[in-house]
């Protein structure tokens, strides 16, 4: 696997959009990220997990998955090391990143909406 197939793999996936951030190619659904190729120097794609789905792919597959250093790492930011990788493990960890980011996206889309009502009833309580 390389840069363009993981490009097309996560293009693939219904709603992803390529971004760019700090002069990287990123993958987007709804807005934000769920995968980059900021270490594409390296030979890695990344990926935005959560800590312990993280967990789980570098138990698994240490040889291909590793986090990434520091506090991204930490938080669930995952290399892939893509020429280790076959497309269907592209591909089935581009989705889980992917998901995720719906996910997340679904619960941001209703917390505003929560957050605003209760701004409004203690701004009327101290009336």
């Amino acid at each position: 696997m390389n840069a363009k197939d993981f490009r097309r793999i996560a293009l693939s996936l219904e709603g992803a959009e390529e971004g760019s951030h700090m002069g990287h190619p990123d993958f987007r659904v709804g807005g934000r990220i769920f995968a980059t190729l900021a270490s594409i120097d390296n030979g890695f794609g990344n990926l935005m997990l959560d800590p312990e789905q993280q967990k789980t792919f570098v138990e698994e597959l240490p040889e291909i998955f590793l986090p990434i250093p520091g506090g991204w790492g930490r938080m669930g930011a995952t290399h892939i090391r893509l020429s280790a990788a076959t497309e269907d493990v592209v591909h089935g960890a581009l989705q889980v990143a992917w998901k995720l980011r719906i996910e997340k996206n679904a619960k941001a889309g209703k917390k505003p909406a929560q957050r605003t009502k209760s701004k409004i009833k203690a701004a009327r309580r101290k009336r």
